[in-house]
């Protein structure tokens, strides 16, 4: 096919498709309902703050290999900060401990042997709870195959798994466990350095996407929602949107990169995650203490994951739809008091800002994995990308990403046909 590809959803989703299809030389317009690109993974500038921040903090690993390719690609790399080696800094106020976590760079893991690079009071053979998740079937819980209780869980596996399904940990599947456990630790150190962009989401994975497809002679149209998918023999002949229709022509094809909830809209009948998680966000405005490491797990507090930005503190805390009825101000405060001990810092709560997303990923329970649909699900021209569909990974930048890949590879490959049905086919 050498047709016009339409990418509805200029999420990373929809830019990876994008970008990866320019990159083939593919005529691409992008399709965004919002004004600005990027979806739930963009910067903006909050007015409370007076600062560029990002609507939400995400820790990205060395291993994330279709993100970092991404960004180098796109030239958005020099937003990223890569930790020079795969070190995590943790803090449990409680007891008054830190560590640091440190992993070997090789697969072999002879760093359990080293008291200084494990979790304090635990041995290495503490360490060999998850590998029973390797051998999870599908409807499997991670609560069916480890103990969920205890120190070790409580200082490491909790924190890390929970910040990666953001989902109640012994609920969660533990095949998408498996995966993030497969492509992070069980690869060695060198697939488990930190990296943050330090230099906003949008520097690092959206506007340069924008620029990469137009300078490649694809369009962009932001501020135009596509309101249906008009098909002739199930194959999609127009897009309706806002401000009019798009006749498609007959070598023409669709990625649908948008929300599960606005895909099924779209695509009557389409098979979706029903049950999200919420995800809350604190940021504090200040420059940072300077030995502060640029990523610290709390342990034993309301907060979870702190982030060192240049002009700011960022908290995350994951699974959080217990939190989205509490007042502002007293999260705010409660927050705070945990990050200036962690910090060591005095003085008064500086400028904040407390951002709640309500339905941040799906819910990455077995039952909602299993109704992730596969990229050729929509049928007839239409393919599907999202990190809420089946990617094999909980919804994370890295799945997002490789979900846009997919679908442009089904593409490039003439796997998808002018007016036979995509039903069966897979990315």
């Amino acid at each position: 096919m050498t047709g016009t590809v339409h990418v509805i959803g200029a999420g990373l989703a929809g830019l990876s498709a994008a970008v990866r299809l320019a990159e083939a030389g593919r005529a691409v317009i992008l399709y965004e309902a919002a004004r600005q690109a990027g979806g739930r993974c963009r910067s903006y500038r909050d007015a409370t703050l007076d600062l560029e921040i990002d609507n939400g903090n995400h820790l990205l690993l060395s291993g994330n290999r279709s993100a970092l390719d991404y960004a180098a690609l796109i030239g958005g790399s020099g937003a990223l900060t890569i930790a020079d080696e795969a070190a995590f800094d943790f803090a449990e106020p409680a007891s008054g401990l830190r560590w640091r976590l440190r992993p070997n760079a090789g697969r072999l893991p002879w760093w359990l042997l080293v008291a200084g690079r494990r979790v304090p009071d635990t041995g290495p053979g503490d360490y060999f709870g998850p590998l029973r998740l390797f051998r999870a079937g599908a409807g499997d819980r991670i609560g069916d195959l480890m103990r969920c209780d205890g120190l070790l869980y409580d200082r490491l596996w909790n924190p890390v798994l929970v910040a990666a399904l953001n989902t109640e940990v012994p609920d969660a599947s533990a095949r998408l466990a498996a995966t993030i456990l497969r492509e992070t630790l069980g690869a060695g150190g060198r697939a488990c350095r930190p990296v943050v962009a330090t230099g906003g989401l949008s520097a690092a994975f959206v506007d340069p996407a924008l620029a990469y497809v137009a300078a490649r002679g694809g369009s962009v149209r932001s501020g135009t929602r596509v309101r249906a998918l008009e098909r002739v023999d199930g194959r999609v002949t127009a897009l309706r949107v806002s401000d009019g229709d798009v006749p498609l022509g007959p070598e023409d094809a669709v990625v649908l990169a948008v929300p599960a909830p606005v895909a099924s809209d779209l695509v009557p009948g389409l098979q979706g995650p029903t049950e999200h998680r919420s995800i809350v966000n604190a940021h504090f405005r200040l420059t940072p203490p300077d030995d502060l490491p640029l990523l610290t797990g709390l342990v034993g507090t309301l907060s979870e994951w702190l982030f060192r930005y240049p002009d700011r503190l960022s908290v995350t805390i994951s699974a959080a739809d217990r939190m989205l009825d509490d007042d502002r101000d007293d999260l705010a405060r409660r927050i705070w008091a945990e990050v200036a001990a962690v910090a060591g810092i005095d003085g008064p709560m500086p400028r904040w800002q407390i951002v709640k997303e309500k339905r941040a990923t799906f819910a990455a329970m077995p039952e909602q994995d299993a109704r992730r649909p596969e990229a050729g699900a929509a049928g007839g021209n239409v393919i599907l990308a999202g990190d809420w569909t089946q990617t094999g990974l909980p919804s994370t930048i890295e799945g997002a990403i490789r979900s846009g890949e997919n679908a442009a590879q089904v593409l490039l490959r003439g796997d998808i046909g002018v007016s036979r049905s995509m039903s069966k086919a897979s990315p």
